[in-house]
Order: structure tokens, then C-alpha cells, then sequence
């Protein structure tokens, strides 16, 4: 195993996965303390690189587009202190770090690791039930449903209308906006179908946490990556139509196989709960 450990975090790869693991470091963010331990595939790679600096190096992990739900939520706007796929390297540690690379280069060519766009998520983004307060309401998650909860900052138009609860179903896309400057930031749940193109401004969107680049409003980045990985992927392919003519009963029985192993993939990703995979492959066992 290949390792290499900073104030910043310790990484290390065994020749499938990556393991990021924060430190205690005053830089490390609060969304990565938060979001903890995090497990990258080999397959999730699209590269790395180390990269030298006057009074620290550092090492950056490239992942595939589309893998990771916080990236797409994210979409690069993550500061560095937030970004969990970025190392901080002390200049008297670069050897370790650049044999690091090698070593994840290495694998990836013996692996032939495919580092193009993906239609899937092979992370399985951050853990449910998750709750964040941050800016002018709460956002909790708990794997099927959203609640938005206001507080003593909610504009009192967006206030009034209380709690809000969305089903997952309802939710057509997820917004994420860091503070910058004088401009506030927000977490947005575009729902229905047929939304408003230019929906109200966060401060009276009661689907929407304005953010004022406090401390904890990078949380909110996790939550909204929460909901993400369990919509579905944005470039999943369309499902293909039913065919018109019966199918055989043994062709059943292979669709019935090929779905026991997609749900076995899904939660060995950690995309399905022990009790949400129970519940479907049960639902699949009554039809063989």
C-alpha cells in the first residue's frame, strides 16, 4: 500500500481505491471534516498530478465527469480548503508525493482505466440522514424526503409559508451557489415539472437556502449532493421502449438476474441503503 500522511490529510492507495482521509490541519474545511473518509475507485479516476509550490506542494486527484455527485453540484467552485480531492504537501514530503502519482498512473495503464465521461455515479456521495443549518434555513435529508425549515434571517414573505417538505420525485434539478464577494450564495430545489425558467431570487424562493458565506454554508454543498446521488444521473441513457411482442418467460427470468445484480452494484456503491436494497430485491425475488 501506498501512503502518504500530512497535517492536511492522509491519502493512500491499494491499488483499487484511494482513500482521503481530512486532518486536523487549521486549513482543513468544515465540509471536509464533515464529510469524513472518502473512497475513490480506480475506475473514478480521470488522473492526478502533484503539483510544486514555493513553500508547499500540492496533490490533486482529477475525478471522471459525472462520477461524484458533490463535484456536480460543486462544479468546481469549491475553495481549497473545502475540496477533498486536493493535499496540501509539505515541500520536504514532494518525493512521497510524486511517487504517489506514479503509483496511481501505474495502475491506472495496467487497468486501462477509461477516464472519459460517465452516465453513473461511482461515488456514492454523502451519507443520509444528513441535516445542515446554515444561511436562512435548514435543509434535512433523510434519503426519500427534504424539509426546509426558516429561521430568525428568513425574509418574513418566504417565512410565512412555513415548512416545506419535498418528495425526492418532486425534485428536477439541484442548485449550488458559494457566497462571493457581496453576493450571497444559496442551495436551490428546482421542482415540478414545467418549472420556472428564471425562478425568485434565494431571499424569497421557499425552495431555496440563501447563503452569506458564513462558516458553515459549504455544508450546505453537502446536502444538496446527498439529493443528487439518489435523482437520477443527468446523462443516463433513456430507457429503452417496451417491445410490442410478448416476452418469453425465459427472457424474464434473465431481466429479473440482470436487475438482482444492478441493485447488488447500487448498494455495494453505497447508492442504496441496507433496508432500501432488501425491500427491492425481495420485490425481484416474488417475480422469479
Amino acid at each position: 500500500m501506498t501512503e502518504i500522511i500530512q497535517k492536511d490529510g492522509t491519502w493512500s492507495f491499494d491499488g483499487d481505491v484511494i482513500r482521503i482521509v481530512p486532518g486536523g490541519d487549521k486549513g482543513v474545511g468544515l465540509l471536509r471534516q464533515t464529510l469524513g473518509e472518502v473512497a475513490v475507485p480506480l475506475r473514478a479516476l480521470a488522473g492526478i498530478s502533484f503539483e510544486a509550490g514555493r513553500k508547499a506542494g500540492r496533490l490533486r486527484l482529477r475525478l471522471r465527469d459525472g462520477a461524484d455527485p458533490l463535484l456536480r453540484v460543486t462544479g468546481g467552485r469549491l475553495a481549497d480548503g473545502s475540496d477533498p480531492y486536493r493535499l496540501a504537501v509539505a515541500n520536504d514530503r514532494s518525493g512521497v508525493a510524486e511517487y504517489f502519482v506514479d503509483e496511481v498512473r501505474h495502475a491506472m495503464l495496467l487497468e486501462q482505466v477509461e477516464t472519459g465521461p460517465v452516465d453513473r455515479y461511482l461515488l456514492p456521495g454523502p451519507a443520509v440522514p444528513i441535516t445542515v443549518g446554515a444561511g436562512d434555513g435548514t435543509v434535512t435529508f433523510d434519503g426519500e424526503r427534504v424539509r426546509l425549515e426558516w429561521n430568525w434571517k428568513t425574509e418574513e414573505s418566504k417565512a410565512s409559508g412555513g415548512v416545506r417538505t419535498l418528495a425526492l420525485a418532486d425534485i428536477e434539478a439541484v442548485e449550488w451557489l458559494p457566497a462571493a464577494g457581496l453576493e450571497n450564495g444559496y442551495l436551490r430545489f428546482r421542482v415540478g415539472v414545467g418549472a420556472a425558467a428564471s425562478p425568485p431570487a434565494p431571499k424569497y424562493d421557499p425552495y431555496a437556502v440563501e447563503l452569506y458565506g458564513f462558516r458553515k454554508d459549504p455544508l450546505m454543498a453537502l446536502a444538496g449532493a446527498a439529493v443528487v446521488a439518489r435523482l437520477p444521473h443527468p446523462d443516463a441513457p433513456a430507457p429503452a421502449e417496451e417491445p410490442v411482442a410478448e416476452v418469453t418467460a425465459g427472457a424474464d427470468h434473465d431481466v429479473l438476474l440482470r436487475r438482482l445484480r444492478e441493485l447488488g452494484e447500487l448498494h455495494r456503491a453505497g447508492v442504496l441503503t441496507d433496508d432500501e436494497f432488501s425491500t427491492a430485491k425481495q420485490a425481484v425475488l416474488k417475480q422469479l
